[in-house]
């Protein structure tokens, strides 16, 4: 039997069976078996089981074959005795070691996993099965050993179960998530442990020392592999890692392996055995069942595919802050049963001031107050309507009603959207406004979303926190005003634009001293469009810095050439809020005045007093440095804004423009507007300043105006705004100017204050001019512009600086021109 005899090559696979339980025992003692990360705990205690098992057997089979006679090596019923004392631990054994990879299975393959690989590995198992009994443990295998009597069927059991471990580590490392490293070195482990046991109660069965020693070597070289490293990491996530399969191809190879050991029979002539045939028929169940589970798992898997496509597709149709329809569920909506429906209203609505709510309370606030809108839409609509959040703070609701009720719905939900919401210490309070549109004034569902918004879009505009039903006048708005945004970018370089001037005259004696720049538009598809209609636009889309730049070059080129003619004038240009706010705007006045040469006192710079008066401390640095320049600040409008007395003392203005409101709401010399003209008078001569009175129209407006006191005025009674040349020539004909050069301004010195109640008169600022013959008053006296102004103290002009003028005048008429 070679060169080892069977008893000493027994006591070495005993004793590496012992040595190598020991140190096991004593790491499950102490319980240094659990990993760090409490993974495969129970697959290591089984394991270390399956040794414990086997180190007990063994020295008990070896002391009893101590008692035996000699020469029992030879005898075939003594090996088989041995071989029944060693095969059954080694059964118990390999179907620990089959539980602790089926640990294993729960931890990198999932949950669920346990009765597919079970039967799959159970098919290859016979595979292996088949050809140990082929070649080794049939009675008539080749080689022509002795048959075997019943004694061995431990044997045969523990090659079962040991076939069952090879074949459920194969399958285990191909279905894992984690193909090599320790899973690999724990599958090969437990299979050298489940053969190195089986091999050892083989041989001692057949009397093969050398098969006894190559156990007794598999045996610790498994359970090294086993426990010596990290464990099996876990599976990445909570689903099963394993995807939906037949299982054929672990089936495939037991098939191969049967019909290859049937065609062998045939070909001795023996025919199928009965083993075979019992193998095959067990093969064929064990497949019938992995079919079963997988037809089940498909099923299951279709199952949860059309769960999660349900799932998502919800998700992808619904607002995830307010738990409402996104746009894409709303325009599902409407597509499905909106379009050739029953019929139905789109409501828009947009909380006004949501912004400053993100703003100064922060995002967490405003996600509180949009939830907060949701349930209130949801409570507050009738079933079957569809509330949806479209973005940000914008919402829509579709409702299957006429416009009369929709309207109904809208108004009462503007009250309901406009109570408090509370959060934190502090109530926020919104508004809402509401566009609506109908479904049948609309021929397409991307039509109905743009009449809602242009609904809503003039709720804004009219003043918000009200409802507003489409009309097609918001469609041609939208498109004029589109219009007018891209063909206003080319106008300057298209010569489109032009200046016209309205003159301001003295009173009584309606000479012009001074003319307000207007500007022009006429476009060759659009017609003359008017300063009111695209100046707004050109402030919303920032184009308004090169309009003005462009305004203030003409006029200054302009005004220089009267200077030079000799004509005693000056100009006032419009200029507004958002060219203030540049940095460069100070720098560029002062270079267009110095590229035309033209004499600071002769421009006058006009703000509205609503810009300045809200935004005083902002411009108060860039008007002191224009006024620093030498030229002149006019506050226009004055009497239509907010500002209060105490403001008004702080604003940097040389002149004030009355508004004309105030000057044609009195209808005779004493009509309601009397009283405020004369106070707006009185008040701005008593701060220094001089006053100028738009919107004189009427021939009661003027001797409204000149009963006053008020030194100039402005107004179609005067003259509309005309080109530069009719001007001129009314200039001309009026006596202002000549072929003389006109004298240089006097040196600008600061300003000194009158006692408050002397009564001094102010020094006037503008150009002189003459009373009318034969009116009976004496002439108006008054000093160029540049001179000093009265009532305005050191103090006073070197601190005042401000703010903002209002509308672009470089483009909206004003006092009544046209």
């Amino acid at each position: 039997m070679g060169d080892v005899d069977l008893p000493p090559g027994l006591a070495i696979a005993v004793l590496a069976s012992v040595l190598t339980a020991v140190p096991v025992v004593w790491a499950l003692a102490t319980n240094r078996l659990v990993d760090q990360h409490g993974l495969v705990v129970r697959a290591n205690r089984l394991s270390a089981g399956a040794l414990m098992v086997f180190a007990l057997a063994a020295p008990i089979a070896w002391v009893h074959t101590a008692g035996w006679p000699d020469g029992w090596v030879d005898r075939m019923s003594s090996r088989m005795v041995l071989g029944g004392l060693l095969g059954l631990p080694a059964s118990i054994a390999a179907l620990l070691l089959v539980a602790a990879l089926l640990e294993i299975t729960d931890q990198v393959v999932g949950d669920g996993a346990r009765l597919r690989l079970m039967l799959e590995s159970l098919m290859v198992a016979s595979g292996l099965f088949i050809v140990a009994w082929t070649f080794v443990l049939a009675p008539e295998k080749p080689g022509g050993h002795h048959a075997l009597p019943g004694a061995c069927v431990p044997v045969l059991v523990a090659t079962v179960l040991c076939s069952a471990v090879l074949g459920l580590s194969a399958v285990l490392v191909v279905r894992a998530q984690l193909r090599q490293g320790p899973l690999l070195r724990h599958c090969i482990g437990a299979g050298l442990m489940a053969v190195g046991m089986t091999t050892i109660a083989g041989g001692a069965c057949y009397g093969a020392p050398l098969v006894v020693l190559v156990g007794a070597a598999a045996v610790p070289t498994g359970a090294a592999l086993w426990f010596i490293g990290p464990p099996p990491p876990p599976r990445a996530s909570d689903s099963e890692s394993v995807s939906p399969s037949s299982g054929l191809a672990a089936g495939l190879a037991p098939v191969v392996t049967i019909s290859l050991v049937v065609v062998l029979g045939y070909s001795r002539g023996m025919g199928i055995e009965p083993v075979t045939a019992l193998v095959g028929i067990v093969n064929g169940l064990f497949m019938v069942g992995r079919q079963y589970l997988a037809v089940v798992d498909v099923r299951r898997a279709n199952n949860r595919l059309a769960d999660s496509e349900s799932h998502f597709r919800e998700l992808a149709h619904t607002d995830p802050l307010t738990g409402l329809a996104n746009r894409r569920g709303l325009l599902r909506t409407m597509y499905l049963d909106a379009a050739g429906g029953p019929p139905c209203v789109l409501l828009t609505l947009d909380l006004d001031g949501f912004k400053n709510v993100n703003d100064m309370r922060g995002h967490d606030a405003g996600d509180a107050v949009l939830i907060e809108v949701g349930q209130r839409l949801r409570l507050n609509l009738r079933p079957g309507d569809l509330a949806a959040r479209l973005g940000g703070d914008e919402f829509a609701v579709l409702m299957w009603s006429r416009p009369g009720e929709a309207g109904k719905v809208a108004t009462r939900l503007l009250s309901v959207l406009s109570r408090p919401y509370q959060h934190g210490a502090a109530d926020i309070f919104l508004s809402a406004s509401i566009g609506l549109a109908g479904c049948g004034a609309a021929d397409d569902i991307p039509t109905l979303l743009r009449n809602a918004d242009l609904a809503l879009r003039a709720a804004k505009q009219r003043g918000k926190n009200r409802v507003e039903l489409y009309d097609e006048v918001y469609d041609k708005q939208l498109r004029r005003r589109t219009a007018i945004e891209h063909e206003l970018r080319g106008a300057i370089d298209r010569q489109e634009l032009s200046l016209a001037y309205q003159p301001v005259v003295a009173l009584p004696s309606t000479r012009p001293v001074g003319a307000e720049a207007l500007i022009r538009w006429n476009h060759p598809e659009l017609g003359a469009v008017g300063p009111l209609e695209f100046i707004p636009i050109a402030e919303e889309t920032g184009q308004i810095e090169v309009l003005g730049a462009w305004v203030l070059d003409q006029a200054c080129r302009q005004l220089s050439r009267w200077v030079q003619e000799g004509y005693d004038v000056w100009v006032s240009v419009n200029i507004s809020p958002r060219e203030l706010h540049s940095t460069k705007y100070v720098t560029g006045v002062k270079e267009v005045l110095r590229k035309h040469r033209v004499p600071p006192s002769r421009l006058v710079l006009e703000v509205t007093e609503h810009a300045v008066a809200t935004d005083l401390d902002e411009f108060r640095r860039t008007l002191a440095a224009l006024r620093a320049l030498g030229l002149r600040i006019a506050l226009d409008d004055f009497g239509a804004g907010y500002s209060s007395l105490g403001q008004l003392r702080q604003m940097p203005v040389d002149i004030l423009k009355i508004d004309r409101d105030l000057v044609i709401d009195a209808p005779s010399d004493h009509g309601p507007g009397a009283p405020m003209v004369d106070v707006a008078v009185r008040l701005g001569q008593r701060l220094g300043l001089q006053v100028i009175a738009e919107g004189i129209s009427e021939p009661h407006h003027r001797r409204l105006v000149e009963a006053t006191g008020c030194p100039y005025g402005q107004g179609r009674l005067f003259g509309m705004g005309v080109p530069a040349e009719h001007l001129e020539a009314r200039l001309a004909s009026s006596g202002n100017g000549g072929p003389k050069a006109l004298p240089a301004a006097p040196p600008r010195p600061l300003p000194s204050a009158s006692p408050a109640g002397t009564g001094t008169t102010p020094t006037k600022i503008l150009p002189s001019a003459q009373s009318a013959p034969g009116n009976g008053s004496s002439p108006a006296k008054s000093l160029p512009l540049g001179q000093p102004l009265n009532g305005l103290s050191p103090s006073r002009a070197s601190e005042t600086s401000s703010s903002s003028a209002g509308r672009h005048d470089t483009a909206v008429p004003t006092s009544g021109s046209s």
